[in-house]
């Protein structure tokens, strides 16, 4: 897959991205006017670097090599709206915003912003929706069930702050919750990326449920988290507790893209399904997920009718277990490895209730329309073994993609993860998550980090956006 690289400039390449300067006198005094280069695909921007696009000026939050679709208005992770550093005294950016939803308006609150303030105005992209002396505002007449994102910003007799971001959809979506539904559930790994406390993200967000993440072999078909952390007592049965206790529930990812697995170390598809039963036993999941990856599972034929054989048994001893096969995807659907696990888990009557792909890391450009195109492909592909409609094929599916910066550079901004969700809230599917809780923390211009998601963001703002799934 082709691979897209963020260049890391240093603070000289402003000059690389279009900044000059002209000065021009008037009567009794002079003053500077600046000039910025447009926008332009395939070129590196560093942070701070400022351009133009359709007449108005962005300058450059975090270091990245533009692409076709990454234009500043559409990526807000990207660029803010506004030219060069802000003016001295303007008023400081306002805290996170948090909102409330009815049919029909967004009532919005944020932190106040330091510094003299007139006021705050309220944008939704160029266009001013309100003006306010308060730290709260309420956008009304929208549709129902529609999704916007708003830029606040503070303004006084100087000029105005940089813009604080948030996104939400109005309530009143009438389409019913298909059969089978489950509920976001980000991936949560303990051995990994400064996990959070589950039962804080939960308080924040309003999430109800994780996909726990992984299972591995330990020593041959013994299963253990990450291969090496016990199932019971430790820090991983804890935080399922902790769940468990705020009143939400797991599910459990079995595989992954590395390790240690078990598809290739139980050698029948009943040491397989033992192994996960022991699991089960000890955590009592609502989902078992299995991560399908790689040249020893995906690629393996083998080991795929092993495991797939192994869930017909998981499935026979705990019929109210859903079970998950999560595997990758092209720009336009499932490979030929994807193709043919679809083709044989139905040729083996396997009882699988949801396929999930992972949008990711398979060059995407726009990852909104990518995604979108990756799940019709899928669609299509249950649809050719399954003989199903639209809608029962759907009913089947599910998104996991990976918040801010993949391990390609992909950008997945929060604006960009709604769009997705409410795309598959709109068609019916019936499973979201994203790699991972870990990473939603902002660090912009941070690159792809296990704690942060390289990106300008609010904590568990894209764990907020996949509980109202």
């Amino acid at each position: 897959m082709r691979r897209l690289l963020v260049a890391l400039i240093s603070a000289a390449a402003l000059l690389f991205a279009g900044l000059a300067s002209a000065t021009t006198a008037t009567a009794g005094s002079a003053r500077t006017i600046a000039f910025f280069a447009d926008w332009a695909p395939w070129t590196p921007y560093a942070i701070g670097a400022v351009v133009t696009y359709n007449g108005t000026s962005y300058t450059a939050i975090q270091a990245h090599t533009s692409q076709p679709g990454w234009e500043p208005p559409n990526v807000p992770a990207l660029w803010r709206s506004g030219g060069g550093n802000p003016q001295p005294g303007v008023p400081g950016q306002p805290g996170n915003v948090s909102t409330t939803v009815t049919n029909t308006s967004i009532a919005l609150s944020w932190g106040a912003s330091s510094g003299t303030v007139t006021g705050y105005r309220v944008y939704e992209g160029t266009a001013l929706r309100t003006t306010v002396t308060g730290t709260s505002a309420t956008i009304s007449g929208l549709g129902v069930c529609t999704s916007h994102t708003y830029t606040v910003k503070a303004y006084n007799s100087v000029g105005e702050s940089t813009g604080r971001d948030a996104s939400a959809t109005t309530s009143g979506c009438t389409n019913p919750d298909p059969p089978g539904k489950m509920a976001g559930a980000p991936y949560l790994y303990m051995g990994w990326g400064n996990p959070p406390a589950p039962a804080t993200v939960m308080s924040a967000t309003g999430v109800k449920s994780f996909t726990m993440a992984f299972i591995l072999a330990s020593g041959g078909c013994n299963p253990a988290w990450d291969g090496n952390r016990p199932l019971t007592g430790g820090t991983d049965a804890q935080a399922i507790s902790a769940i468990k206790n705020a009143g939400g529930n797991v599910q459990i990812s079995f595989g992954g893209w590395s390790g240690n697995k078990l598809g290739p170390n139980c050698s029948t598809p009943a040491a397989f399904a033992g192994a996960v039963q022991q699991v089960i036993n000890a955590v009592g999941p609502a989902v078992v997920d299995f991560d399908i990856e790689n040249t020893d599972e995906f690629e393996n034929y083998t080991v795929q009718d092993r495991i797939l054989n192994g869930l017909k048994i998981v499935k026979q001893n705990n019929p109210s277990v859903k079970i998950v096969v999560t595997f990758g995807t092209t720009r336009t659907g499932p490979n030929s490895h994807g193709v043919r696990l679809i083709n044989q888990a139905k040729a083996l009557s396997v009882p699988i209730d949801n396929f999930t792909i992972m949008p990711f890391d398979f060059g995407g450009s726009n990852m909104y329309q990518d995604t979108v195109n990756a799940s019709e492909g899928l669609k299509t592909a249950l649809k050719n073994a399954y003989g199903y409609t639209d809608a029962q094929a759907y009913a089947r599916m599910g998104i996991s993609g990976m918040n801010g910066l993949s391990d390609q550079q992909e950008l997945t901004s929060p604006a960009t993860w709604t769009q997705i969700r409410d795309w598959a809230k709109s068609k019916g599917l019936t499973r979201l998550a994203y790699w991972a809780v870990n990473r939603d923390r902002p660090c912009p211009g941070g690159g792809v980090q296990s704690n942060c998601s390289g990106i300008a963001q609010a904590d568990w703002e894209f764990t907020r956006i996949t509980a109202g799934f």
